[in-house]
């Protein structure tokens, strides 16, 4: 059985590190707006086990119009945990606090080998790949909230 509850940053770290950071330092696992009173960090348990981890701030990108853009970031799930569902239900954790915070818009960055599972979750593309140093190629990906 899998539950998701609130997490702290800290906690998101580990899961982060192994599926988002392999090989970097564990600082690297600390994202910018970790810390605002506003972000909020879920974490999917499977058995009492951290399998998965989603960040949600209400932050703007100049990219979109809409007001009350919020990004979802750091979401990971554990290797030996893919494949069984936990990343859609993270990612409607995600959607579901941002709908009850009248969210209107949600975009991230989103890693290449990532952006398939999006888009079957209805997010779009915006524009071509890009860079993030240190990081690897990244779409940035947008979906309207209903």
């Amino acid at each position: 059985m899998n539950t998701i509850t609130q997490i702290t940053a800290e906690e998101t770290y580990p899961v982060r590190h192994e599926v988002l950071r392999k090989g970097k330092p564990l600082e690297s696992c600390r994202f910018d707006g970790d810390e605002l009173e506003t972000t909020v960090h879920f974490g999917l348990y499977e058995n009492l086990e951290l399998a998965g981890v989603v960040t949600v701030l209400e932050n703007g990108n100049p990219v979109f119009e809409a007001e009350r853009q919020f990004q979802v970031r750091g979401m990971a799930v554990l290797e030996q945990h893919q494949k069984k569902g936990f990343g859609d239900n993270l990612l409607t954790a995600a959607e579901d606090y941002i709908k009850g915070k009248h969210g209107r818009l949600i975009w991230f960055n989103a890693r290449i080998g990532a952006a398939g599972f999006y888009e079957k979750a209805g997010y779009k593309k915006n524009g071509p790949a890009f860079e993030i140093p240190n990081v690897g190629p990244h779409y940035v990906m947008h979906k309207e909230v209903l």
